[in-house]
């Protein structure tokens, strides 16, 4: 599927004001650090990564030598504001940990 169309979907599945509510609860849930709160948010949003990451035939194990931001890309495009919550920061800093492990890994 192509990342246009991926988003598309998603839009049709979860409706705007849904959208919306899903990123502001995020982001009042990391505001008050209420940690079950936070996961149970968090779940939600892995759980549509999955879907993305699954349609668009990307395994960050095997392409984090390629890195390129079209998964979350898909995410910020689908939900307004998601690039500003934790979640979004440590998807980044995942991908360049991977990046990070396997390029030392190529040096030895």
């Amino acid at each position: 599927m192509k990342p246009e169309e991926i988003v598309q979907s998603l839009k049709e599945q979860y409706n705007r004001d849904l959208r919306k509510q899903i990123v502001k609860n995020i982001l009042q849930n990391e505001k008050s650090n209420d940690k079950e709160a936070i996961q149970s948010s968090y779940n939600i949003l892995n759980q549509i990564f999955s879907y993305v990451l699954n349609q668009l035939g990307w395994n960050i194990a095997q392409d984090s030598s390629e890195w390129e931001d079209t998964p979350l890309k898909v995410m910020s495009d689908t939900f307004p504001k998601l690039e500003s919550t934790k979640w979004y920061q440590d998807q980044l800093l995942q991908v360049e940990h991977s990046i990070k492990l396997e390029s030392d890994m190529l040096q030895k």
